[in-house]
């Protein structure tokens, strides 16, 4: 869905959307949707601005940080984005951005793409780091055994040359 900012009003609409994971364009990225993804808010004109509120519920799959094994979690998170019309910006190179700026996004052509916004705010509220649990081992980083299942004897044979001459010490 496109919404045209000239078409939002001074009085807040409700957005009810639900997109199929090809509608967003996650390849290459560290998440994968595993559902629909559901989007409900409401978009409404504050002076030039457009406020656009709302949350989104999906699910996803992720690799773990240390392991690689698959997780799946739900996604439930709240978000807030302000729109301005690209026509409405100055063509100053040297305008200064304040505090309040940073959190706005210029909408090219005064359009903005609702699948895109739900792209950016699902890779937005990925976590950097996720374990498939508390305790987990990670990766043998000689022969890449998943040391949550089998204890591997890599590291019991080799002594870092660094430290071999305290190895002859009594």
């Amino acid at each position: 869905m496109i919404i045209d900012l000239a078409n939002v009003g001074i009085t807040a609409k409700t957005i009810e959307l639900t997109f199929d994971p090809a509608e967003i364009d996650l390849e290459g990225e560290i998440v994968t949707l595993t559902g629909q993804t559901l989007f409900s808010g409401e978009i409404e004109r504050a002076e030039t601005r457009v406020l656009l509120r709302g949350a989104i519920k999906t699910n996803v799959l992720l690799d773990c940080t240390r392991c690689l094994d698959k997780i799946a979690r739900h996604l439930d998170f709240p978000f807030r984005a302000i729109f301005l019309d690209s026509r409405d910006e100055t063509t100053t190179a040297d305008t200064e951005v304040g505090d309040d700026a940073l959190d706005e996004s210029v909408a090219e052509g005064g359009r903005v793409e609702m699948a895109e916004v739900v792209r950016e705010q699902i890779l937005l509220a990925v976590p950097a780091q996720i374990f498939c649990r508390e305790d987990c081992k990670g990766l043998c980083p000689k022969c890449g055994t998943s040391l949550n299942l089998i204890d591997c004897k890599c590291a019991d044979d080799e002594i870092d040359p660094r430290w071999a001459a305290l190895k002859n010490l009594k």
